[in-house]
């Protein structure tokens, strides 16, 4: 037993030694530091969001010792995840894992640099499931929980397997404090969509809604039991130049039903600006159809 152990520990210690060098210490706050992770040779670091609290006098800190200044590429507080240009050359990006071959149960390290040296914490991915949508409106490619002990500093670093690879970003700042990963196929795509554009676009419709049980002839036609009663409109929005009035209540959006809260957010994510939509909605207990031009989401 005593040799398992060793040999365990021993192999953690080897998975540290591959990681660290590529977590870096994020100083953008004014409370205690955060971590980052080196996305690519060009001195892109990626980190979370939300310990992105100034945009000026951003400075980073290298495991050689280095700290250097860095300015904000873009950030998307939907996902949680900022890209960073540190003012240096010749980093080392680590390698990005796939969360494919992930199972509830597998071993996996969180590593964070709020001080000089890399920190460690050991724990198993707990939870894994599909695609999911954060409650403002973020497209995640996969759910992964790791119940890894994340201190201060931890938000912004990586999540990494037996092999050294990193498998996301982790974060306590989209589910109320839940140690939640970004992983990598998301980190990815916002990483590219800030290097292009500086922002995250997404589609915006420009309604405030709640959901309310439509009248049971209706319900019955439609096949669904709930739709979006809409309480507010946004001024020059797609929805108000659509002529979508208050009391009106939206049961379809390009052919797909609406019945939750968060339904239009979560199908606008993908939808390019400028996109015309068939909407279907109740209004005066008749069915009605409208269109209307998918705008940016502010």
């Amino acid at each position: 037993m005593i040799g398992v152990l060793s040999s365990l520990s021993e192999d953690l210690v080897a998975i540290v030694a591959k990681a660290g060098p590529a977590v870096v210490r994020v100083e953008a706050r004014r409370r205690f530091p955060a971590s980052g992770i080196v996305w690519s040779s060009d001195a892109v670091i990626v980190t979370a969001h939300h310990v992105v609290e100034q945009e000026d006098n951003i400075r980073i800190a290298l495991s050689d010792g280095q700290t250097i200044p860095a300015t904000l590429i873009g950030r998307d507080p939907a996902t949680d995840v900022a890209a960073l240009r540190a003012q240096v050359s010749g980093l080392t990006p680590p390698v990005w894992a796939e969360p494919d071959s992930l199972r509830v149960g597998h071993l996996v390290l969180a590593l964070s640099r709020p001080g000089k040296t890399v920190h460690a914490t050991l724990g198993i991915v707990s939870a894994l499931g599909e695609g999911w949508t954060t409650p403002v409106g973020g497209r995640v490619d996969h759910y992964l929980q790791a119940d890894v002990g994340l201190y201060p500093g931890f938000s912004g670093g990586p999540l990494v397997n037996a092999e050294g690879h990193i498998l996301g970003l982790n974060t306590l700042a989209l589910l109320r404090g839940i140690p939640i990963t970004v992983p990598s196929p998301t980190v990815r795509r916002i990483v590219e969509g800030l290097l292009a554009d500086g922002r995250i676009r997404r589609g915006f419709l420009g309604v405030g809604t709640q959901p309310v049980r439509l009248p049971s002839p209706v319900a019955q036609q439609l096949g669904q039991e709930t739709g979006l009663l809409i309480v507010s409109v946004a001024p020059g929005s797609g929805a108000e130049k659509a002529g979508l009035l208050l009391g009106d209540t939206i049961v379809n959006l390009g052919g797909q039903p609406m019945r939750h809260m968060d339904d239009i957010m979560v199908f606008l994510g993908d939808v390019q600006m400028g996109t015309k939509l068939p909407i279907r909605i109740l209004r005066g207990g008749r069915l009605r159809e409208l269109s209307a031009t998918v705008g940016e989401r502010p």
